[in-house]
Parts: C-alpha cells; structure tokens; sequence
C-alpha cells in the first residue's frame, strides 16, 4: 500500500553540536554493549540511488528488489513507520520502513539512528501517492555512525571559511558544490578525450625544479636534503614540454599543478590546475584553432550546452567564431588617442590619472600600457575574444611579428572579462630565445633556464603552444563566483 511522507522534525535539531556529540557517544556505547558493531567492514550495494530510480517506469507502481547504501540525509521517526532518505555518489533515494516488516526489535533500534549516520537498505521499489520512488526496507543495517552531527538542512553552511576548511560537510549539505566538483570532473576528462583523439602524447614533468621558468612569477622555495640544494615548485609546464618537441614528440600536453607565491584573490589560488599544450608545424593561429575547438567540445559534452548562462547580462555564447582584436586597437579605443604608444612616460601617466587608473609610477611604458588592459579592458571582454599582437616585452618565449617588431605572435583568449588561455607561436630560434631572457626587467624577472636553451640550440621545430587555466575555465563553466568554489581544498592560513 503506497504511503505519504510526513513532515516531522529530524532528530536532535534542538541540541548543540557538542550535545549530539554527547548523545550520539552514548548510543555508540550502547550498540557495542548490545554486541552490535557500529563501523562494519562493507554492505553488499547492488545499486546506485539513480541505478534504483530507473528501474521503475512511470506506468509501474512497483519495482524490484535493490540493495542501495549512503548517508541519511533526512530522518523522519514516527510510531510503526518511518522515512528516510539516503544520498550517495549519484544523489538521493527515499526509503519506508515499517516495523511490522523488519521486526520490533530491528524497529527499535532503527529509531536510534541519526541522520549522517551511514547505513545500507534492502528491499522492492514501489511508487508512493505522490509520486515518489522508495524502498520498501525489508533489511537495514547500520555501516557506519556518525558522531558529530551534519549542518542544519535549511541554513546549512553559510560560513565561507568552514566551507573551505570541511569541503566535506559541504559536500554533504550543498548539491550545487557537488555539481560543480563532478563537472570539473567531467571537464577534465573531456579536455583529455580531445588531446588524445588529436594524436597528442600526455606526460608528466618535474614539479621540483632548480629554475624556475616559463612564466614571471615568484616560485616557491624548498630544500633538496638529499642533494643538499634549493629547489622551486614549478610556475609553468612550459620549458619541459617544449624540451620534448626538441626530442621528437611533436604533439604533447600535460594537466597539472603550477605554484606561485603571490596573492590570494577571487580570481587567484597559489596553487592551480594547468593546461599546457605544444604542437610542432604550427602556430598561434593553429593555436586559435585548436582552443575555441576544445572549449566548444568540452562545453558541449561536459555540459551539454555551448550557451552560458550569467547571473548578470547576457548569456556568453561559445558557438560560431570567435572576435579577434588587436591589443593595440583595444589600447588606443579606450585611452581616446591614437599616438598612445609613441607617448613617453609622463604623458601616459598624466592620460591615466585622467581616467581615474591607479598605477605605480616606477613602471615602465609597456606595464603601464598593460595595467591600461587589465584594469579598463580585460573586464569588458564579455563574449570570446581573442586578443593578439601583444607587446613583445610581456612574453619572452614567443615569436616577434614579421610587420611589427613591438609586438609578438601571441593571442590570449578572455572569456566573461578574464583571460583563460594564451598562446604563442613559440621561438625556436636560440639566440633571440636568449636575448629576450637577457633583456627582461621588473622585480619579477624569469630566471635564466640555460639547461632549456642548450636544448633549443639542438633544434626546435616551428611550433604552437597555449595554456589554460583549469580553474578559470571551471569559474567561467559553471558560474562559480570565486576561484576557491572549484578547488576541493584551496589554500588557507592554518587554523
């Protein structure tokens, strides 16, 4: 006979945490006393919760036996039946249990639950009044007893920091949070599905290194005990991959962790995700090619759609081709002033200052000129853009313009006003290669890789190369409002 289920209070919702604790002790006192064992060593799970949902159509009122096993999620006690729900990897189902079923003692003890504790649910599915799938339990058992107890249901965690700190309970309580995680999942997959069906090698390379190049970033620092020398965690993927297209694999990328020791911000984590990609025969405009193609296919299989939705404006649409503007035009649109780059330096910080943009005035033309795009610009960048020709002085690892000495062979794509992959026609040529390291200034000067230009003196093929933020790409994917929503564990200060 199919049932309704009754709005009743959980359990414990009037105690504090530490007095559930309390309470929850003394039940697991209770059940070890009574020869019971509290943490089993398995359950038999012949199906997942949406595995159990499908096997009972809509013109069905009842369904076979399963076996499921999860977290109690919801607990509703009432005097000869009760309901709960259960949630495991896949999601949620519902489950009655009635003591004429079980029997009085199995009953009496199954009101002792608390909702986080782990059980397993034997029996047929049938449909209830409203509509809904359940287990009809003719066998539970308790797998595994929680002793603290979960967030309240409705408010849940409403503290970023404990979010942060115990991704754990919200991935309990917060089905949007475990969304996210499992489409980051999805994301990466996909991104690797594409590299492999374009005949690209997947390596790995050194997360110790005694340079740190590839990017201008500060590196963290450690101490090689064994070799009793100093070494960096890696800013980049990039040196080592393009060392390998000196050795023969003319197509290889690589998912991994990068580390920068600078700021924390919504935007930025110490510790990231990274898509290095390096393709020989080709260049920036191969480059093109191949990353509006995998973000498209990573959209649309990961999410099954190229349309984002934006919590403000409209929606980003990835389908189609993508804008391309030069940086220089971009530049000169938003100063107002078509001579801007034959400017000297005073006149760009007197324009600036005009237009209400803070800038450091130790900086040099180019930095000033690229704070101009990061803080007016790169905002704006709302749909697909890619932006090119960037000043050669930005990037010391990409080929020169043939027409235009300044600028280098470069796009990098911004998508909801932040950008999320550059990429290059990469230099080959050894003695620009090392010229370029030479010239660099600022405090944040890339280290001089001598190892990675003996290798390019061996010879480099002509080549494309791009990299992407995971993280950023998972922001923009599923709407996430900071950096730390897509990471499971980001970077906190000890508590």
């Amino acid at each position: 006979m199919s049932q309704e289920q009754p709005p009743t209070p959980a359990p414990d919702s009037s105690l504090d945490g530490s007095d559930q604790f309390a309470v929850r002790q003394s039940k697991l006192e209770r059940l070890r006393e009574s020869g019971s064992d509290p943490f089993r060593s398995n359950w038999d799970q012949s199906h997942t919760s949406s595995e159990a949902l499908s096997l009972l159509p809509e013109d069905l009122e009842e369904g076979p036996e399963v076996s499921v096993a999860g977290r109690i999620v919801a607990l509703r006690l009432m005097g000869k039946a009760s309901f709960l729900k259960i949630i495991d990897r896949e999601g949620k189902i519902q489950s009655y249990v009635r003591k004429d079923e079980i029997g009085e003692d199995e009953y009496a003890d199954f009101k002792k639950l608390d909702l986080g504790d782990f059980i397993g649910v034997r029996g047929p599915l049938f449909r209830t009044k409203t509509g809904e799938i359940t287990i009809r339990a003719k066998e539970y058992r308790l797998v595994s007893k929680a002793l603290r107890p979960l967030p309240e249901k409705w408010h849940g965690l409403t503290d970023n920091e404990q979010i942060y700190r115990q991704r754990y309970l919200d991935l309990i309580v917060n089905e949007d949070s475990r969304d996210r995680f499992k489409a980051r999942s999805r994301i990466i997959r996909e991104i690797r599905e594409f590299f492999w069906a374009r005949d690209f090698l997947e390596v790995e390379t050194p997360m110790l290194q005694s340079v740190s190049g590839g990017a201008a970033a500060r590196p963290f620092r450690t101490h090689f005990n064994a070799l009793d020398c100093d070494f960096s965690m890696r800013i980049a993927l990039e040196l080592h991959l393009k060392r390998l297209l000196v050795g023969g694999f003319d197509r290889v990328f690589e998912v991994g962790r990068v580390f920068r020791n600078e700021g924390l911000s919504r935007r930025h984590n110490p510790e990231f995700t990274m898509l290095e990609a390096y393709q020989a025969y080709t260049d920036y405009r191969g480059m093109m090619e191949l990353t509006q193609s995998l973000i498209q296919q990573v959209a649309e299989r990961a999410l099954g759609t190229l349309q984002m939705e934006r919590t403000e404006g409209d929606a980003i649409d990835l389908s189609g081709d993508w804008k391309e503007a030069k940086y220089k035009d971009l530049i000169i649109e938003a100063v107002g002033q078509d001579d801007w780059f034959e400017l000297p330096k005073a006149a760009m910080l007197e324009k600036t200052k005009s237009m209400g943009i803070e800038v450091d005035p130790e900086l040099e033309e180019f930095e000033i000129t690229n704070d101009v795009f990061e803080k007016v610009i790169e905002h704006t960048l709302i749909q697909p853009t890619f932006v090119t020709h960037i000043p050669r002085e930005l990037c010391p690892l990409a080929k020169i313009t043939q027409d235009d000495e300044s600028t280098i062979d470069v796009f990098e794509l911004c998508i909801n006003g932040q950008e999320i992959a550059p990429a290059y026609s990469e230099q080959n040529d050894p003695f620009v290669q090392r010229e370029a390291f030479m010239k660099q200034v600022g405090e944040e000067t890339q280290e001089l890789d001598d190892d990675f230009l003996l290798a390019l003196e061996h010879g480099m093929p002509p080549a494309g190369g791009m990299g992407l933020g995971i993280d950023r790409l998972v922001i923009f994917l599923t709407k996430a409002s900071n950096i730390r929503d897509t990471i499971l564990f980001p970077t906190l200060r000890p508590s």
